[in-house]
């Protein structure tokens, strides 16, 4: 258990540094253009690395199938309605919303991996949402500008990226290899990303200065998503999950203390104790 929750925590400090790298990019580019800077060039290091990483010992065409079909959605769609929701709604409604992805998954994870719902999987990812809410809603107060059917974009992403981890687990359970799974995915959304964009028509231009950023973004995601892949591959969805969730509160202690970008109050103070105990009530049990 603690090994899994050891490489989920890894997974969230990359995926962490990677909201920094991206807010750096979006002021010289718009969130398409660096969705298709970022996947793409993760997806190229990922086969650069496949000779050295790669172990088809076990290999499993059901498998890659499901890997395959995971890549689909995540990460494109969910970049895709994140992207989107953050357009209608603002950052602060949608990263509240998308913080009730360990809720989907844990139930995903009970109804079709069998996993054991227990007194300290519901407390403990209760306690982690609560924390990321309180989180969300630093900002101040929510404004209601936009019309009611958006609220659905994030929810929608947010039971995408959860049933991609259920989907994940129940793969690995047929070939245990986070790097393929990985690798599959990736190459699956880039191939999305850049049909996308065909599709929409004439590029737009881009900044060279965004260019290092979205890369950065990219190996950053790509490395999270394989720690994430490879903690699901030891361990349970309902303790991954949460873990991975609290990657808003690393961000946050990284713009506090390293960029300044943020002050301590009370409802940052009151998300990090709950974040914190959540974990902790995770591991105890």
């Amino acid at each position: 258990m603690l090994e899994s929750a050891l490489w989920a925590f890894a997974a969230a400090v990359c995926l962490s540094v990677a909201m920094i790298t991206t807010r750096q990019g979006l002021r010289f580019a718009s969130p398409a253009a660096g969705a298709a800077i970022g996947v793409p060039s993760s997806t190229l290091l990922f086969w650069c690395l496949a000779p050295f990483m790669l172990d088809l010992g076990g290999f499993d065409l059901a498998a890659v199938g499901v890997f395959a079909l995971v890549g689909l959605f995540f990460p494109a769609a969910v970049t895709l309605l994140t992207y989107t929701g953050n357009q209608r709604m603002g950052p602060t409604i949608t990263a509240a919303v998308s913080c009730t992805t360990p809720l989907f998954a844990l139930s995903g994870a009970v109804l079709f991996l069998g996993e054991g719902l227990t007194p300290g999987n519901v407390l403990g990812t209760g306690a982690i949402v609560l924390g990321m809410l309180a989180l969300a809603g630093r900002s101040g107060t929510l404004k209601r500008d936009w019309p009611l059917w958006a609220i659905g974009l994030p929810f929608a992403a947010a039971a995408l990226r959860a049933l991609a981890q259920v989907l994940t687990k129940a793969g690995l359970a047929l070939w245990s290899n986070p790097y393929a799974a990985t690798l599959i995915g990736y190459t699956v959304s880039a191939m999305v990303i850049l049909a996308a964009l065909r599709l929409r028509g004439p590029r737009e231009q881009t900044d060279r200065r965004a260019t290092p950023w979205f890369v950065a973004t990219g190996i950053l995601n790509g490395a999270s998503l394989f720690l994430m892949y490879t903690a699901l591959a030891k361990g349970k969805v309902a303790l991954v999950s949460p873990i991975v969730a609290t990657y808003p509160l690393i961000t946050l202690a990284l713009s506090m203390f390293i960029l300044r970008q943020e002050r301590m109050n009370k409802r940052v103070a009151l998300g990090a104790m709950l974040t914190v105990a959540g974990v902790a009530v995770l591991l105890s049990f």
